[in-house]
């Protein structure tokens, strides 16, 4: 039974980060060091920092990263890739090009007999009224074709823009700690989705930056992903466990 593997938040190309090519090498020696033992790889969602597909061009660079996606769909690994907030804006250049299966939505997926939630995680509970009313313009398929009237090289360098500022409205770039169960929105989701879901085994999320791990009831079990800038985190589901786990040069197990 080969293992399933979920990771989020490479925010690759990010412009608040100074060793952008450093990052996405290492992020694609993990995907080559799994490549042969795994039977799914879910990446779930703002694997790029900005993505945006126009008709006849996308956002240049991450050839290491696409084409090791492109190799490990080639050998018949699954690669599922969320959409998150970061990369909405894909129109088939992903499926075509690097074969992998898209979801622009949260799915719920039964995975060697347990069932699992798995989303990005934006929008998931968040009371922001400003991040909800830019959230909605970001998915208007009107305000997503005015922006493709845009030419790349103004509209490539916004969003690159628009994600930096973003970024950096937290201390050092980095998201705030994790703020305990009461306080932490997709917490508060699960535990109410469970209410009227309660054949859920396991809730998986990426977005928020941190690595959460816990048992919310004696079924259901919350895991948030932590990002590929400083944690280097990532889930493994063997068919019978599920650890988070943190990828070290040399040293990645399962």
């Amino acid at each position: 039974m080969k293992p399933i593997y979920f990771l989020s938040d490479a925010h690759l190309g990010s412009w608040a980060l100074e060793h952008r090519r450093m990052q996405e090498r290492r992020l694609v020696r993990f995907l080559d060091s799994i490549k042969e033992k795994a039977a799914a790889i879910y990446l779930l969602g703002d694997m790029f920092d900005f993505w945006f597909e126009y008709k006849y061009a996308v956002p240049k660079g991450y050839t290491r990263f696409l084409g090791k996606l492109s190799e490990l769909t080639d050998l018949g690994v699954e690669v599922h890739y969320f959409a998150g907030n970061h990369d909405i804006w894909t129109f088939g250049y992903l499926e075509k090009e690097c074969g992998v299966i898209l979801h622009k939505q949260a799915i719920t997926t039964e995975l060697y007999g347990k069932v699992f939630f798995l989303a990005h995680g934006d929008g998931l509970g968040d009371p922001d009224k400003k991040f909800k009313f830019v959230r909605y313009l970001f998915h208007n398929r009107a305000c997503q074709w005015a922006f493709s009237t845009i030419h790349p090289r103004w509209g490539i360098w916004f969003g690159h823009t628009w994600a930096k500022r973003s970024r950096m409205k937290h201390p050092n770039g980095e998201e705030p700690p994790y703020m305990g169960e009461d306080r932490e929105y997709l917490i508060r989701y699960t535990k109410q989705y469970i209410q009227y879901h309660s054949n859920v085994d396991y809730f998986i999320y990426g977005h928020r930056h941190v690595e959460i791990d816990l048992q919310l009831t004696k079924k259901a079990r919350v895991v948030v992903l932590g990002d590929w800038i400083t944690h280097f985190s990532y889930v493994v589901y063997d068919g019978q466990h599920l650890f988070l786990q943190q990828y070290i040069e040399g040293e990645s197990q399962v």
